[in-house]
């Protein structure tokens, strides 16, 4: 696939948003979700002794902590192949119906996994 330009403008800035949260950290993964309001969360990974998160589970964390109800989709920005099961099922736990991309660093799209 190609890169964000030839997304629609919402999913381009979530990947937008994941890969700034992974910059402004130098997280190995950034992470952002749009909800059915249009509202935006973006993370990276938590990596404690006591606590392990990837990136999108905290985004979606974040989310549903601050009230959303459905997510419409995720991005995940990362030098991985593919988004993990445990991420996708967290993702639809919230989003049944959400697509979640997965980009590289440079923001270049890889996959659009579709409900």
């Amino acid at each position: 696939m190609g890169g964000v330009s030839e997304l629609n403008s919402e999913d381009a800035k979530i990947i937008t948003l994941a890969r700034s949260s992974r910059a402004r950290t130098g997280a190995a993964e950034g992470a952002a979700v749009r909800d059915e309001t249009g509202r935006t969360y973006a993370a990276t990974g938590v990596d404690l002794p006591s606590l392990k998160l990837s990136a999108l589970q905290v985004a979606v964390a974040m989310a549903v902590s601050s009230g959303a109800e459905s997510l419409e989709a995720a991005a995940l920005v990362s030098t991985a192949d593919a988004a993990t099961a445990s991420d996708v099922t967290t993702v639809r736990e919230l989003g049944p119906e959400a697509t979640v991309l997965l980009a590289a660093p440079d923001g270049t799209l890889r996959a659009a996994l579709e409900a």
